[in-house]
């Protein structure tokens, strides 16, 4: 067993892998899990007891980038004291990450060791294929593995419930699973299982209203989590889940439920040739100019597919307005970690004039 690690209760019950565990490890500090973060500090599990946290110091600089302080799911060492302080964050194997909402480039961390990302479309005024496009894109640099899953499916016949599922089927990579469920069904729910066994970690995305919170009490068997009914109009709910919270479940899995996202933005670090756009990169290499973009260029082996019926037109529509936005969010991304390189530089010419002044 590995250092100091006989002193402490078993983590596995709260997601720990197979991970390396920390040598250094002082006699009095202990690792354990973030579940939930609030504005006046953290709620972390050491795997049999929740308690309360703050973060060291440095986490609280305006220097630090967001993406390096803590976030749930996050294996962290914890110090004792007058209260108990985050120390570092032990090594992430897997991270999700978005663009915050705002004009300015700022990464924010959705989840991190996770084994899976439950994608959330409701089959009502909610559903939009070219929205799970997008939470792919940003799945596909997580290492963690994206299932998609359509819930509501009790409000459609057959028919409508299998073409929906066609479309998307359409859009997503083969080997993605596409799941339709009724999430007040405990059998509905239970097609979730294979990716919610002991010691799995899973996070739920999707909009307001998608019923995420409502998977989430199914699947634990009481009313923890709120639900409130969607609009007519659009069918988008309220925020009835305000901060991210990691859940233990009868299964032995740690869910992670998150607020509805209004906005998904690229960090600019996407592959746009990944995952569910793999089909159009392949196709590329038969376009007849090697820069072809694809949108009105002759011998475009993309374009043909479109024409003829072989690639969906939304599809490509979908993959040219991400290919766009990426290549904006890179832009963005490079200007601020040019800022923030000149700023970290020592400002040579100022101080030459100052010590030729003293002079």
């Amino acid at each position: 067993m590995p250092a100091n690690q006989s002193s402490h209760p078993d983590l596995s019950s709260i997601g720990w892998h197979d991970q390396p565990w920390p040598s250094d490890l002082a006699e009095t500090s202990f690792v354990a899990r973030v579940i939930a973060q609030h504005r006046v500090g953290y709620q972390i599990h050491d795997g049999q007891q929740t308690h309360t946290a703050h973060p060291a110091p440095k986490f609280l600089k305006a220097t630090v980038d967001p993406v390096d302080r803590p976030a749930v799911g996050d294996f962290v060492v914890v110090v004792p004291g007058q209260s108990l302080l985050i120390e570092r964050i032990l090594p992430r194997r897997t991270q999700l990450i978005r663009a915050a909402a705002g004009e300015r480039h700022r990464r924010q961390v959705i989840a991190t060791n996770i084994d899976s990302v439950l994608v959330i479309t409701g089959l009502d005024g909610d559903f939009n294929p070219a929205r799970i496009e997008r939470y792919l894109l940003l799945i596909a640099g997580s290492g963690a593995t994206p299932v998609v899953v359509l819930t509501k499916a009790d409000h459609l016949d057959d028919e409508s419930l299998a073409d929906a599922m066609a479309v998307v089927k359409a859009r997503v990579p083969f080997d993605v699973p596409v799941l339709a469920l009724n999430g007040k069904s405990s059998d509905s729910v239970a097609t979730l299982l294979p990716w919610l066994g002991r010691g799995d970690s899973a996070v739920l995305v999707g909009s307001s209203g998608a019923g995420k919170s409502t998977i989430t009490n199914t699947l634990l068997g009481e009313q923890r989590q709120s639900t409130n009914t969607v609009r007519d109009n659009d069918s988008r709910g309220r925020h009835t889940t305000t901060h991210r919270a990691l859940i233990q479940l009868p299964s032995g899995a740690c869910l992670i439920d998150t607020p509805g996202m209004r906005e998904i933005k690229l960090t600019g670090e996407e592959r746009i040739d990944m995952g569910q756009f793999a089909d159009i990169d392949e196709l590329a290499v038969r376009c007849r100019f090697g820069d072809c973009a694809h949108v009105s260029e002759p011998g475009c082996a993309v374009l043909t597919a479109v024409e003829n019926g072989s690639m969906d037109e939304e599809h490509w529509h979908s993959f040219l307005k991400l290919r766009d936005e990426l290549a904006i969010a890179s832009e963005s991304a490079e200007a601020t970690l040019r800022r923030k390189t000149e700023a970290s530089r020592p400002h040579t010419r100022v101080l030459g004039k100052r010590a030729a002044t003293d002079e």
